[in-house]
C-alpha cells in the first residue's frame, strides 16, 4: 500500500536553482527527491511543491507531498532526510494526509515576505535573507501604494509574458509595511501569485518609496494591466515564502498574519 505525505520545508535559497528539478542544475526539488531515493533504497519518488520559488529565494514553510510505501512512517522522515540534505535544506515536519491532497492544488493561500536593510551591515544570517537597498525615504507613499495592492485585481502588470501562466487576476487579502530602525518588511498575503510578482511589487513599491515612480503611475500598474510592464524585479534574496495555506484564517486573523 502507498501513503500520501505532506512535508514542510524550509530553505535557503541561494545555492540552488529555484526548487524545480532542472538538468545540472543544483534545485531544492532535486536535492529533496535524492535523499528520498537515498532512504528508501532507490525509489523514483516525486516531491511535489506548493509551488517554484525562483532561484535565490527562501523559504520558511514551503510544502511538498510526496507517496510512499507504508513501511516508511512519516515520523521517521524528518530525521532520515535531513541526515542526507545539505544544511541549507530542512524538513521541518512529516505527516500523513488524505490521498486526494495536492500540496499545490489543495493550497487556498500563500503569504511571502519581501525584506529589505540599510544601515551597517546586519548579522550574517539576517544578511542572507535581506537585500540590501537605500532606505525608501516617503514611506506614507510606500504604505497607502502597498494598501491599493489588496483586492482581486488583475496583476498582470506586476508578472511577465508567459503563455503557460493561465489567468492574471489574483486576491491580496492582506498586505503589511513592518518597519525598523534599518529594516523593513513587506508581507503579502494572497491566494496565489504570478512569476515574478511578488518581487515586481516590491520592487515596484521600493521605487515609489525613493521617490522614483508617483503613487499615480503605481496605481496605473493596478488599474492598466499590462504584462511585462517595464517595473525592477528586487533581487530574490530579499523573498522568503513564509507559509502555505489549506484552510484560511478569518479575515482579522490575516491581518495578523503578517505579525
Amino acid at each position: 500500500m502507498v501513503r500520501r505525505i505532506k512535508l514542510t520545508i524550509a530553505y535557503l535559497g541561494t545555492p540552488y536553482h529555484g526548487w524545480q528539478r532542472q538538468p545540472a542544475q543544483r534545485t531544492i526539488q532535486g536535492e529533496i527527491e535524492d535523499a528520498v531515493a537515498a532512504v528508501t533504497g532507490g525509489l523514483g519518488v516525486a516531491v511535489t511543491g506548493a509551488g517554484r520559488t525562483d532561484a535565490g529565494v527562501h523559504a520558511r514553510g514551503q510544502v511538498a507531498h510526496l507517496d510512499l510505501p507504508d513501511s516508511f512512517p512519516p515520523e521517521a522522515l524528518p530525521r532520515a532526510l535531513n541526515a542526507r540534505l545539505p544544511e541549507t535544506i530542512r524538513i521541518m515536519a512529516a505527516v500523513p494526509a488524505p490521498p486526494r491532497f495536492h500540496a499545490r492544488f489543495s493550497a487556498r493561500g500563500k503569504r511571502y515576505a519581501y525584506r529589505v536593510g540599510w544601515g551597517p551591515v546586519p548579522l550574517p544570517w539576517r544578511a542572507l535573507r535581506t537585500a540590501r537597498m537605500p532606505e525608501p525615504a516617503d514611506r506614507d507613499a510606500l504604505e497607502r501604494c502597498l494598501q491599493a495592492l489588496v483586492g482581486r485585481h488583475d496583476m498582470a502588470s506586476f508578472s511577465v509574458p508567459d503563455p503557460a501562466q493561465g489567468p492574471t487576476v489574483k486576491t491580496i487579502f492582506a498586505a503589511r509595511a513592518s518597519w525598523g530602525r534599518t529594516t523593513l518588511q513587506v508581507d503579502f498575503f494572497g491566494s496565489g501569485f504570478l512569476r515574478y510578482q511578488v518581487r515586481r511589487m516590491a520592487g515596484a513599491l521600493l521605487e515609489v518609496g525613493a521617490g522614483e515612480r508617483s503613487a499615480a503611475d503605481f496605481m496605473r500598474l493596478i488599474e492598466i494591466p499590462t504584462p511585462g510592464a517595464p517595473l525592477p524585479t528586487a533581487p530574490a534574496r530579499g523573498l522568503t515564502l513564509e507559509r502555505v495555506f489549506y484552510r484560511l484564517p478569518p479575515l482579522a486573523a490575516m491581518s495578523r498574519a503578517s505579525s
